[in-house]
């Protein structure tokens, strides 16, 4: 009888993590080899992976164990204390001249100028290559993916699993035309799931697309890439959409960089500006912006209104869930900096940003 149990549970175990296991391979992406060929030619590139201009430190793998430890027994740190409100957002048929919806972490459909250009768009449950395993959405997507309007563009900061998500893109291109536009290497990725080669366009920083009346151009950031062992085999970047009156500038992923400055001084002002604020640790100052960090960045870019992403969602650090929103409005009262918070779902024009305080109720 115990016997019995023994392999019973032996088995549900092996079932389970065979179930976790499924998909990954493909999720992971390209390999290194088929990225190379892409990127070989960059002056960024070098020995098989990207580089930061400047030196940046990271987590360094003899740390690993340790900051894996304390995030699995850091209990509810970095968890609301209810359930976070959200809007189901209602898209008007023609685009606006510049509003945004923020679908949670750095997903985000941008209005401008007529067009649509989505951003990082993550659907998945959980921000992993396992539909079981990897860090877990803290509230629901605020709508389907079915419920977008039509799209021009989708442009992608890097290819990190809460940034690039493989169901999210397969179901994209199975639901309109629009052109995925990326960072070098990320392209390769994208071709290895299906998507047609004419609706990739890879850019190194500073190069720039052409979609309608919108101009991309994909501009630095300080972070790093990697999706399975090897890190930095495809470029990360932020982004800049320019159309005939306004402009958008998006962080993606990064730490704080002097390069904001240039590309404010070249690109700049802008009517807004989308920067992550969360997930910052000691460990790895330079990769992730602190919330005073990106006041200071949105500074640099002469920015309008600044809208946070990359917080609220994932549980991808080891602060309070709504610290980050606190420190950044502290911040920007120092600054007098525009600061728009939307609930998730939350579609505005940015000439009437919201000003509701829904998430002080859900714990610092």
């Amino acid at each position: 009888m115990l016997r019995a149990t023994v392999l019973g549970a032996t088995t549900a175990g092996m079932g389970l993590l065979a179930r976790a296991a499924w998909g990954i391979p493909t999720a992971i992406g390209a390999s290194a080899t088929a990225i190379e060929q892409i990127a070989t030619g960059s002056p960024r590139y070098g020995n098989r992976e990207f580089r930061n201009t400047l030196p940046s430190a990271m987590l360094q793998p003899a740390r690993a164990g340790s900051v894996l430890v304390s995030m699995l027994t850091r209990g509810n740190t970095g968890t609301p204390s209810g359930p976070v409100p959200m809007v189901v957002p209602h898209h008007p048929t023609v685009a606006d001249e510049l509003a945004v919806t923020w679908y949670g972490h750095s997903s985000a459909l941008i209005e401008i100028d007529g067009r649509r250009v989505l951003v990082d768009p993550v659907w998945s449950d959980r921000a992993s290559p396992s539909a079981l395993l990897g860090p877990k959405r803290l509230h629901p997507v605020p709508a389907g993916l079915d419920e977008l309007p039509s799209i021009d563009a989708v442009l992608i900061s890097h290819d990190h699993y809460d940034h690039l998500d493989l169901p999210t893109v397969r179901e994209l291109v199975r639901r309109g035309p629009a052109p995925f536009v990326v960072p070098l290497g990320v392209g390769a990725h994208l071709r290895s799931w299906g998507v047609p080669a004419e609706r990739v366009v890879e850019l190194d920083w500073n190069g720039q697309a052409r979609v309608r009346e919108l101009t991309l151009t994909c501009t630095e950031a300080r972070h790093f890439s990697g999706r399975g062992l090897s890190r930095n085999t495809t470029l990360w970047s932020s982004w800049v959409i320019a159309g005939p009156q306004h402009g958008v500038f998006f962080g993606g992923d990064t730490g704080y960089t002097p390069a904001f400055a240039e590309i404010g001084a070249r690109f700049g002002p802008f009517n807004l500006t989308l920067l992550p604020i969360g997930a910052y640790h000691d460990e790895w100052p330079d990769m992730h912006m602190t919330p005073e960090e990106a006041v200071r960045a949105h500074g640099d870019l002469g920015g309008g209104l600044l809208v946070p992403v990359h917080w609220a969602t994932f549980n991808l650090g080891f602060h309070g869930w709504s610290e980050p929103v606190h420190r950044l409005l502290e911040a920007a009262d120092r600054s007098d900096a525009r600061v728009a918070v939307p609930m998730p779902g939350e579609r505005f024009a940015v000439s009437t940003p919201p000003d509701l305080d829904w998430w002080s109720a859900l714990g610092r």
